[in-house]
């Protein structure tokens, strides 16, 4: 890893080098790519952290990049209101094994952002309280957000007398 002109960056790479795989502070951007096995306590120790201290979990997505393997990455957008400075996590994962360890005990705002994931790219999140879909109905197919899902494809219809 290299040495990077970002606080941010060092304090992690200080503390928690075993968890962190890739860092880059490229136009400002404080990033780091976290082992999938270390993504909570990343996440614990940003928000804990006195100097780091990363209060809110303002974003959480997911890209595909078919076909590129690891295929996906989940993407956490920190932000500390005391400090104002942010952070930016990324988790790759496999097509194979597309899941995580929940972040709704830390971040109570990980919830809904956690089954939006799950709705539209079908990345499980292990633990999580109510892991169902948010946006589309309980009978939709797939998941309409993965670059390999026929946009042609016909959904069942549901509602009265069908």
């Amino acid at each position: 890893m290299e040495d990077h002109a970002s606080p941010l960056l060092r304090r992690l790479i200080d503390e928690l080098p075993q968890a962190l795989q890739e860092t880059h502070a490229q136009h400002g951007d404080a990033t780091a790519l976290v082992s999938r096995a270390h993504l909570l306590e990343v996440l614990r120790f940003a928000r804990d952290d006195s100097q780091l201290d990363f209060e809110m979990l303002t974003d959480l997505c997911a890209v595909d990049y078919l076909p590129r393997t690891p295929r996906f990455e989940v993407v956490y957008h920190l932000y500390s209101v005391s400090q104002n400075h942010r952070l930016r996590l990324k988790v790759q994962l496999s097509e194979e094994s597309p899941s995580l360890a929940s972040a709704v005990a830390l971040y109570a705002s990980a919830d809904w952002m956690e089954r939006e994931v799950w709705d539209l790219y079908g990345i499980r999140f292990e633990g999580h309280p109510d892991l169902r879909r948010i946006l589309l109905y309980d009978e939709f197919e797939g998941h309409p957000l993965r670059k390999d899902y026929p946009k042609e494809r016909r959904q069942p219809l549901v509602g009265p007398g069908n």
